[in-house]
């Protein structure tokens, strides 16, 4: 208890306080994170005005990554600033009493004002699920990519250790990519099989937009065969969009985790379980 008020004492500046949240969310229904024109639905909407009717005041959030529509998320991490008193669980439970369905808070903590939920992030964790069999999915249509030809997950697994750490991911990186530098480190990378499911996690000290569907895509031409498994280093080496193919659809993708430095004390992985696989 005494750590909770220490934490309000050093995250309060001029009245306000600094809260993060951890977030889940099926993308399906979303045009994505952010705010767009009046009438789309996007999650930093529906989130912020569920939490401004909690405190009582306009709120605005900040995420450590602005999801695609389509997109899911097990492991997204928010944060915003308010003047309102509450205690955790009212961010919590009241939050998820004025959000939809589709979306759930699972954790709230007082910050520290130097904690930003995406430029204090150390690391983030995605996965791409595939659903790899001849048959259309119905139930899962929405949660994992489909694609009907076989694919050799061992092959897909070998190419993308060539993208293991710091290059410039030029060839990976979306046309409206915003950020300063293409200068990415991947930490780790797999695709493992789990039944008809191919399964690729990636993590990163950060990620270029449509960076992660970009590299499922040269996979997924390697893992049909179409391209050698040498192909994912030569893409990356040729730092050109225009070489890395097709794009995979959103549908599969989720942010599993951001991770921050210990010293933040958040409950960092507890909620991160994968949706499918081990």
């Amino acid at each position: 208890m005494r750590d909770h008020y220490e934490r309000l004492t050093v995250a309060s500046k001029h009245g306000l306080m600094r809260i993060a949240l951890g977030l889940e969310y099926d993308g399906s229904q979303f045009r994505g994170w952010q705010i767009q024109e009046k009438g789309v639905r996007t999650v930093q909407c529906c989130l912020e005005q569920a939490l401004s009717s909690i405190a009582d005041h306009p709120i605005h959030t900040f995420c450590a990554g602005r999801t695609d529509a389509g997109v899911h998320a097990i492991g997204q991490v928010v944060h915003f600033d308010t003047s309102a008193r509450r205690p955790a669980q009212a961010w919590i439970m009241g939050g998820n009493s004025n959000l939809p369905a589709d979306i759930g808070v699972l954790w709230a903590q007082p910050v520290p004002e130097t904690f930003h939920a995406r430029f204090s992030a150390v690391a983030r964790r995605y996965r791409y699920v595939i659903l790899n069999r001849p048959y259309r999915p119905v139930l899962e249509r929405h949660r994992a990519a489909w694609w009907y030809k076989p694919l050799s997950a061992h092959s897909m697994d070998k190419a993308a250790q060539d993208l293991l750490g710091e290059h410039d991911f030029s060839a990976f990186r979306g046309r409206h990519c915003q950020a300063r530098t293409p200068v990415r480190t991947v930490h780790a990378i797999r695709v493992e099989r789990h039944g008809d499911h191919v399964v690729l996690d990636i993590e990163a000290n950060a990620f270029l937009h449509h960076m992660v569907r970009n590299i499922t895509g040269v996979l997924l031409a390697i893992g049909g065969g179409e391209r050698p498994i040498d192909w994912a280093g030569d893409v990356l080496a040729g730092c050109d969009r225009r070489l890395a193919g097709v794009m995979a659809p959103p549908e599969g993708l989720y942010l599993i985790e951001v991770r921050y430095a210990d010293s933040f004390g958040l409950p960092q992985g507890k909620y991160s379980k994968p949706a499918f696989g081990p």
